[in-house]
Formats: structure tokens, sequence, C-alpha cells
């Protein structure tokens, strides 16, 4: 393409509006409008699940039937579908009802290797079908592993396929397949030919992941910290010695936010729209808040936030152990998402327990959630390990102070305050400790008491950039990085 601009495919499980189940969703659908912006032809792929409403999203039909050739034996077919991101940025759908549309959820089903297995060989019959000769094929978590390596070894006499470079993009390296790790029956070694499609049991052994990192021509994080946690024991999930020994191949971005979407002048879910310009109007948000989660209206009283997935990866090992003590502060605490029944259940009990002190709303809800981060005034990340993490940079985005632990990619987006020099933009703790934890909290708590000094606090995370701007460009590099690799290997 002429200046130097890129035909970029950018393939992933879920992507907002469209589908979404995390933060995923979210990266997938504003880095390739970024993309897009800067002048790059972006195309995206993904699966048609059963939560798309083709009819609400304006999406059209283009084909029916598509053949695909799993195994020796075995040959299924696809239909797709086409939307749009924005104006010249389409996003194409892959369905087949016993894999995608008939299912009412993304993820957490009992096939899951085989749907991706077919959704990975249909994206790239896809590509072949749409004659789009990408220069880069960008693949995004485990959901898209196994592209990399059928391009190296199905496709390699592809006309449009065997001359693209792939980026894989680990967003959490603790997920590898549809299976877990204690399920599989002996490890995958990531080269050999995979098994029959029809073989059922077989297929859950496969590690997208693994084949992934072995196979792309560069691999990149969503934080230049997680990049080198990976390397380690203590996070490489298993992969760190192969990880390792790609490590001139591993690279580190953080992600953006969509400053559109994410943006309290202007967002239609919260109560009243604001900026660091007219804070005062935040407060408003916070009564909203107090009286959706039924908890006494105090505009002066800390209310603190979290908005994720209930997981043990998010921290709540450590709320857990320290909530009578967290609660025992003149403080209210609120919560939205969903998970792991043993935190949800913690969380009902919880309630009950501090009826004007505690509120939960165990689903996932976007509204719920920004509401959260527009009327609270501490949120929590107490996470174990965090990849990028995008609920720091929304919550600094709405004036609500991000208390983090020091992993990931919190550790590249948030620094811990000092009430001496008037510096940082949030609360750090370093040790995963929950000792640690409410120390960091109570510090955020008693700066919340000093009205000019916490307006300052919350101004300084407003006023940063992270927008997709600047990671775009990044990615941009890395993709012309990995075209320089791909063409240097060819010769």
């Amino acid at each position: 393409m002429p200046n130097n601009k890129l035909k970029i495919v950018t393939i992933s499980a879920e992507v907002a509006p469209f589908s979404k189940a995390g933060g995923l969703g979210d990266v997938a659908r504003s880095l390739p409008k970024a993309l897009k912006r800067k002048g790059h032809k972006v195309i995206a792929i993904s699966p048609l699940h059963g939560v798309i409403d083709p009819k609400k999203h304006k999406l059209k039909k283009l084909g029916n039937d598509i053949p695909i050739k799993m195994d020796e034996t075995k040959t299924l077919s696809f239909d797709y579908w086409r939307g749009y991101l924005m104006e010249d940025l389409p996003v194409y759908f892959i369905d087949r009802k016993s894999y995608f549309s008939g299912f009412k959820t993304i993820y957490g089903t009992k096939i899951s290797n085989e749907r991706f297995f077919f959704f990975n060989l249909a994206a790239i019959k896809l590509i072949e079908l749409l004659n789009l000769a990408p220069d880069i094929i960008h693949c995004n978590d485990w959901h898209t592993g196994l592209i990399p390596y059928f391009i190296r070894k199905r496709f390699k006499k592809s006309e449009y396929i065997s001359k693209a470079a792939t980026v894989y993009t680990i967003h959490n390296l603790a997920y590898q397949s549809g299976h877990a790790k204690n399920t599989l029956k002996k490890p995958d070694d990531a080269d050999s030919r995979l098994p029959r499609f029809t073989d059922t049991d077989a297929l859950k052994g496969i590690n997208f992941a693994k084949r992934a990192i072995v196979n792309s021509d560069l691999i990149n994080t969503v934080s230049e910290q997680y990049a080198k946690e990976i390397m380690t024991p203590k996070f490489g999930e298993d992969l760190n010695r192969i990880l390792k020994n790609r490590i001139n191949r591993v690279f580190g971005i953080v992600n953006g936010i969509d400053y559109d979407i994410f943006n309290p002048k202007k967002d239609p879910d919260i109560k009243k729209h604001y900026s660091h310009r007219s804070l005062g109007d935040k407060v408003a948000n916070k009564l909203d808040l107090q009286k959706k989660f039924k908890l006494p209206k105090n505009k002066d009283i800390p209310l603190l936030g979290m908005v994720t997935r209930i997981t043990e990866q998010k921290g709540f090992d450590l709320l857990m152990k320290i909530a009578d003590d967290l609660l025992a502060q003149d403080i209210q605490l609120v919560l939205a998402g969903s998970g792991d029944k043993t935190y949800e259940n913690f969380f009902r009990k919880l309630q009950k327990k501090y009826p004007k002190k505690v509120g939960a709303h165990l689903e996932f809800d976007t509204k719920k959630a920004v509401q959260i981060y527009a009327g609270s005034d501490i949120f929590l990340m107490p996470s174990r390990f965090e990849p990028c993490g995008l609920g720091q940079l929304i919550s600094m985005r709405y004036g609500s102070v991000p208390l983090v632990h020091a992993v990931g990619g919190l550790v590249d987006t948030i620094t811990d305050y000092d009430p001496k020099t008037k510096k940082g933009n949030g609360f750090v703790f370093n040790e995963y400790d929950p000792k640690q934890f409410l120390i960091a909290v109570i510090r955020a708590i008693e700066t919340y008491q000093h009205n000019e000094a916490w307006k300052k606090l919350v101004i300084t995370g407003m006023k940063q950039s992270h927008s997709w701007e600047i990671p775009a460009e990044k990615y941009a590099e890395l993709f012309r990085r990995a075209i320089k690799l791909k063409n240097h290997n060819r010769k």
C-alpha cells in the first residue's frame, strides 16, 4: 500500500459492541478503529455468537454453506455476515449454528477447542474467499492461536495467506485453550501434527496459545511489565521457557481506551455529565450510585468501587481476608461483575451483614460498570496478576482514583501517591498480601479527607492521556517489524 500503509486482518473471539465478555472485546473494537484512523486498511473477523442480534447491528449475510476441510475425512461449512465498526471498517462474522449462533454464551461450552479449531480454519478460508492478501494477520489470545500454525503448515502455498506475517497478542496467558490444564492427559508439544478434528478427546489436548507462541512471527503482550513477567516461572503459566527462547520476538504495548466511548462529558449512562473542570457535578453520580445500590446517600463518605470478573486472579482472596477490617472503616463498597460462585456467595453474605455499607450487582452489566466508575471515589484493583488492565485507565478517566497491586500493566500506568511531593496518580501496594492491601486502602481513605489534595489527585488522573493514539502507532511499528522478519525468513 502507498505511504507504508498496511493491510491488516485482526481476528478475535469477541468484538464490542457486537459481543463482549471482558477487556478483549473493547480492545478488538478500539485498536482496529485507531489503526483505521491512521490510514491503514483494516478488517476484523469474529464468531457470530448467539448473543449477537443481526437485526440490531444491521448485519448483512453474504455467504452460505462455505465448505472447509477439517481433516482428511471431515468437511464442514460456515456462513458469514458483515457489519461495520465504523465507515470502511468491516467486521466479518463466521457462523455455524452448532458452534456459535446456537449458544447464548460466548465462552464456557464443553466443546470450546472444537469450536475455535473450526473458527481458526474458517477465518483463514474467509480471508482467501475475500481475496484480501493481507500484510498482517493479527491474532488475539488463545481462541485464534492455531492460525499462525495453520498458515505455516497447511496454507504455506496459499496465494493470499502464505505471505502474511502473523502477530500474536497475549491478553492473558493463564488461558491457553478451552480446557483447564489439569484436564490434559499430556502436554501439547506445539510442533507435531494436530489430531484429527474427528478425534474429540484428542482435540481437548491442544494448547492453542503454545502453538501460537511457537509459530507466530512476533508475539506481544498488553503491557511492557507483563512481557517481562511471563518470562518467569511465577507468571509464565508453564510457557516461560518457550517464551524465553523467543525473547527477541516478544514485546509489550500497553492498551489504550476509547475516549469517545469512555467520556464523562457525554456518557449516556451516567446521571450527570462532568469533566475535570466541573468536578462538583461528579457528586450527582455518587448519590445516584448510592441510590441504585440501596446505600445511604452521603456525598462525603469514601465510596470504593470494583468492576471486574469475579475470579481468584482479581485479588478476591485478599479482599475476603480484610473485609471486616475494611468495613470497620467509615466507607461504602460497591461491586459489579460475575464469575466464581464462591466469591459471589461471599459478597451476598457480606451485603446482608453490612446492608448500609455494601452493594453488589453480581452480573456483567456495562451500564452499572460505568455508573460505578463515575460514582465511586476509589477504584480497587488488587489483582494477583494483571496483563494490562483497563479498569484503572477507565477509572482515572471518570475521576475515581485507582488503588492497585504493583503488577503487570498496573505498574506501567499507576504511580503511588506521595503526600509530601503531591506526585502520583493512585495508590499502590507492592506485596500481594492482605495487610499491605488494607494499609493501601487506609492511606487512600486518609488522603480522601484532605479535600484539596484529593481534588488535585483526581484531576491528575483525569488529565492523563491513555487513548489509543500512541498504542496504535506502536502496533503499526510492530506489524512492520513482523513483515520484515517474515520477508527475511522467506529469502
